[in-house]
């Protein structure tokens, strides 16, 4: 017999710019899989999932933004995980708004509600330790607690905040008060608090009533309830999904967890954890992860290295390989249009890459190879003055938008499955090895009427062939003018 239901919120944003150039704006790290067959964000909803003898997890709610909303169902689906609940942030406000967000939510239909709060973006690898972790934060929870989760440090880590316990863990793994938390280390501090045992490293894990964070917020940081509880109360629903108002939205600070309310609180309970977690916050936690060999080397993908040391090499592309002569203490990262080369101790610092690139106004910035949309993605080969060719793969029943262009043509190629072609009154199935002309400003669409995948080659020819060259008359994903695809 279960005896407690806990409903999982995942936080599913982020600017992906740590793990660049894998990990992108338009496609962050939570959606790679990184160190696995599955995603991050798959990973942390398979773990947060199922029924045990004491852990009864409902149906999670997501909070995401509406760029990955489509990505976010796909990746569940893959996985079999029907959410309860994807609320859409018009923008992002960072965890406060977020999770008050999806207290308010919960709370609509159960006060009582039990609401697990975690990153899409962590790994924790023993799920059976942590479920029995969350266990003994229940027990804090039902007297009003609001629980954080501190992960036993296993060095001197300065990318990651600490929480300072009020006395030395129990061995029984039971919440412990919280002192205070403490900002990011530099490295001779964050010796001596890994020393001391009394410190551990903040994880952004919470359990709480929602009842009882709703309060927390009333009581310390106020100036969000009633921006953050319009935005709630005014949700629209847009195919399955709840979409904040945007406007009562734009009026609520941008502000993490702690700052709001955390740091103010005096009803925190901490529950130590040791059985393995990494937020995968630079390469050299990915190093780190994957469990380096016996000189330190990591390879990944098409990778090879020679007579190298504490090194990580990694090609993310189908056509290239990577080779390392001699290194040591490098990270190397290889994708399509980008490539990675930094000592291993400047991990921290590739988010002064993104910085640059977006300076300059590279694409590689921001944008990831392959452009996902809601009925499959697209990533282009070739592109010139007045051409461009890509590669497009639409999944099983999905259909693009009907629509015309003003400056271009398009030759279509089925490479893998079966297209649905309309063009303008005529309608066709189109085969492997079969192609398809469509000319300039008619009206068409593509869809997948199969059960496998479909991969054409389009070739687009004329005066411009931007994404926003688009008029769209019909889109079962209600997309505006002027969306991609």
């Amino acid at each position: 017999m279960t005896s407690a239901r806990i409903t999982p919120v995942i936080l599913c944003g982020g600017s992906g710019t740590r793990l660049w150039p894998l990990s992108r704006k338009s496609y962050p790290k939570q959606f790679v899989p990184l160190v696995g067959e599955q995603t991050l964000f798959q990973a942390s909803a398979k773990r947060l999932s199922g029924v045990s003898s004491e852990l009864n997890f409902t149906a999670p709610s997501v909070l995401t933004g509406s760029d990955f909303r489509f990505i976010v169902t796909e990746q569940l689906a893959e996985i079999g995980i029907d959410p309860g609940a994807i609320l859409i942030e018009p923008e992002g406000r960072n965890t406060a708004p977020a999770i008050l967000a999806a207290a308010l939510h919960l709370a609509k239909a159960d006060p009582e509600a039990i609401m697990l709060v975690a990153p899409s973006d962590h790994v924790v690898p023993d799920t059976k330790a942590f479920h029995a972790a969350i266990e003994k934060g229940l027990a804090a929870v039902v007297t009003g607690k609001l629980v954080t989760f501190g992960i036993k440090p296993t060095h001197a880590e300065t990318a990651y905040g600490y929480l300072e316990l009020a006395t030395q863990p129990e061995a029984s793994g039971a919440a412990v008060d919280l002192k205070q938390f403490v900002e990011k280390p530099d490295a001779a501090r964050a010796a001596e608090m890994v020393d001391v045992g009394t410190f551990m490293w903040n994880a952004g894990i919470f359990l709480f009533k929602a009842k009882d964070i709703i309060a927390a917020f009333g009581e310390h940081a106020s100036s969000l309830t009633a921006p953050v509880t319009a935005a709630v109360d005014a949700a629209q629903v847009d195919l399955g999904f709840l979409r904040l108002d945007a406007d009562a939205w734009a009026q609520a600070e941008d502000i993490s967890i702690d700052y709001a309310v955390m740091e103010r609180a005096a009803n925190l309970a901490v529950v130590p954890f040791d059985g393995g977690w990494s937020d995968l916050g630079g390469w050299d936690a990915v190093w780190r992860e994957l469990g380096p060999d016996a000189d330190g080397v990591v390879t990944s993908g098409d990778a090879t290295a020679i007579e190298c040391e504490n090194s990580l090499l990694r090609s993310d592309s189908e056509s290239l390989e990577i080779v390392g002569i001699g290194l040591k203490n490098v990270m190397a990262i290889a994708m399509n249009d980008a490539v990675l080369v930094a000592d291993m101790s400047r991990a921290q610092d590739v988010k002064k890459a993104v910085a640059a690139l977006k300076a300059k106004g590279s694409a590689q910035a921001t944008t990831f190879p392959k452009d996902h949309r809601p009925w499959g993605w697209f990533e282009s080969l070739v592109v010139g003055s007045r051409f461009q060719v890509k590669r497009i793969h639409v999944h099983p029943g999905a259909a693009l938008s009907l629509q015309s262009h003003f400056h271009r043509s398009e030759h279509w190629i089925v490479v893998e499955g079966t297209a649905r072609v309309t063009i303008d009154d005529d309608v066709r199935l189109v085969t492997e090895n079969q192609s398809v002309y469509l000319p300039l400003g008619c009206v068409h669409r593509m869809e997948n009427p199969g059960k496998v995948p479909m991969v054409l080659i389009e070739v687009q020819t004329g005066s411009y062939v931007g994404e926003d060259d688009i008029i769209r008359y019909e889109d079962i994903y209600s997309r505006g003018q002027g969306a991609k695809g």
